[in-house]
């Protein structure tokens, strides 16, 4: 079973590499999105992604990482929340980033093994 569990944290970091290459490879589609900056925000946000994704495949600064994908997670809920008024469904980009950065959290408090820049 803890075989199966290890897995939890390679299934959690794929994501964010596969978001943080789609907002590379698409930054200009998505810049309408961005609440400011157009598409440097996006290409800042998709480092960002794939930078998050690297700590915590390789453990180095893993706590750190994950501490501001969740910060940058809850940001990502103002333009949704803004943009929920006119499209209901944007309540599932609301709860898909709180889940998110719940996670994030708890792989910073219990999961995380670089504590050198936050302990």
């Amino acid at each position: 079973m803890n075989g199966l569990l290890g897995l939890g944290k390679y299934l959690f970091a794929i994501p964010f590499a596969v978001f943080g290459i789609m907002h590379l490879m698409s930054a200009s589609e998505m810049a309408a999105m961005a609440p400011f900056g157009g598409e440097i925000i996006v290409y800042i946000t998709g480092i960002a992604h794939i930078a998050a994704a690297v700590s915590i495949l390789i453990g180095k600064w893993d706590k750190l990482a994950t501490t501001l994908l969740g910060v940058m997670l809850l940001l990502f809920i103002i333009p949704h929340a803004q943009a929920l008024s006119e499209n209901p469904m944007e309540m599932g980009n609301i709860l898909k980033n709180i889940a998110l950065a719940g996670g994030a959290w708890m792989y910073a408090l219990h999961v995380s093994k670089d504590k050198s820049v936050i302990d």
